[in-house]
C-alpha cells in the first residue's frame, strides 16, 4: 500500500474483527442511519446514484441502503480486506463495491456526478483532508449533498474525557486483543483527539467549495463526540 495511506495497513489487519467490535458500540448503526437521513434523499432514492466513500465493511453502505433502497450505491474503500468483508454480506444488485482510495477513484472507473455522497470516518484518516474534500465536491452533482459522519471532540473538554474513557476501558483492550496488536485502536483514540473541531471542519468544507454547511448531533454516549456535517456543491459555478 503506498505510503500516503499509512493507516490502511491497520484496517487490513483488523478487517475480520471489525464488525464484531463495532457491534458492541451502542448506537453505532443508528447514528450512521441518522447521517444518511440528513442527505434528504427523495422517493427512497429512486433514480439516484449515491457514493459511499470509505465504506469499510459496509455499515455505512447498509445505512444508505436503508434510507434510499431504490438508489444505485457505489461503495469504495482503500482496504482490500475491509472491502472483502463487506462483499461477503448479502446485497441487492444495485449495490456495487470498488477497491480504490479516494484519490484513485477515477482510475478505478468511479466517476461522478453523484446525487449524494456519504463519507463516514474517512476524512480524519486522509493525509490531505482538503484534497479529499475537493475530490468529493467534484464528484457531486450541482446542488447535491455530502454527509461527513465523523468524530470531533476538539474544544469539548467533557467529550474528550468521555472519548478517552470509552477508548481505554473498552475499545483499545477489546480491539487489541482481537486484532493481535495491529495498533489501529490506539491510533483511533489519538486521531480523534487531534482532529478538527466541528467549527474547523465546517470551515474546511467551506474553504474547499461546499456551501450551506450545517451540523447535526447524535444521541446517547456519542452526543458531542460523533457528528454529521452536511454541505452542498453549489448549484452553479458562480454560487
Amino acid at each position: 500500500m503506498p505510503s500516503r495511506y499509512p493507516v490502511v495497513g491497520g484496517f487490513e489487519q483488523s478487517a475480520r474483527q471489525y464488525d464484531r467490535l463495532v457491534g458492541i458500540n451502542p448506537g453505532y448503526h443508528r447514528a450512521l442511519r441518522r447521517s444518511a437521513r440528513r442527505l434528504h434523499l427523495p422517493d427512497d432514492g429512486r433514480g439516484l446514484r449515491l457514493l459511499d466513500a470509505g465504506c469499510g465493511t459496509g455499515a455505512s453502505t447498509a445505512a444508505l441502503l436503508r434510507i434510499a433502497p431504490r438508489a444505485h450505491i457505489v461503495a469504495t474503500d482503500a482496504s482490500a480486506n475491509m472491502l472483502a468483508q463487506a462483499e461477503r454480506k448479502s446485497w441487492p444488485d444495485k449495490v456495487e463495491f470498488v477497491h480504490a482510495p479516494l484519490d484513485g477513484l477515477e482510475e478505478a472507473g468511479v466517476r461522478g456526478p453523484f446525487d449524494g455522497i456519504m463519507a463516514a470516518y474517512l476524512l480524519r484518516n486522509l493525509s490531505d483532508p482538503d484534497a479529499g474534500l475537493r475530490v468529493l465536491r467534484e464528484l457531486l452533482a450541482p446542488g447535491a449533498r455530502l454527509a461527513l459522519h465523523e468524530f470531533s471532540v476538539r474544544n469539548r473538554p467533557v467529550s474528550r474525557l468521555v472519548w478517552s474513557a470509552v477508548c481505554w476501558s473498552v475499545i483499545i483492550p477489546a480491539g487489541e486483543l482481537s486484532t493481535r496488536g495491529s495498533g489501529i485502536h490506539p491510533y483511533l483514540w489519538r486521531s480523534v483527539l487531534r482532529f478538527d473541531s466541528t467549527e474547523q471542519l465546517a470551515a474546511r468544507m467551506r474553504r474547499n467549495g461546499l456551501v450551506g454547511v450545517r451540523l447535526g448531533s447524535m444521541s446517547g454516549w456519542q452526543r458531542g463526540i460523533v457528528h454529521t456535517l452536511i454541505g452542498k456543491r453549489p448549484e452553479t459555478a458562480e454560487a
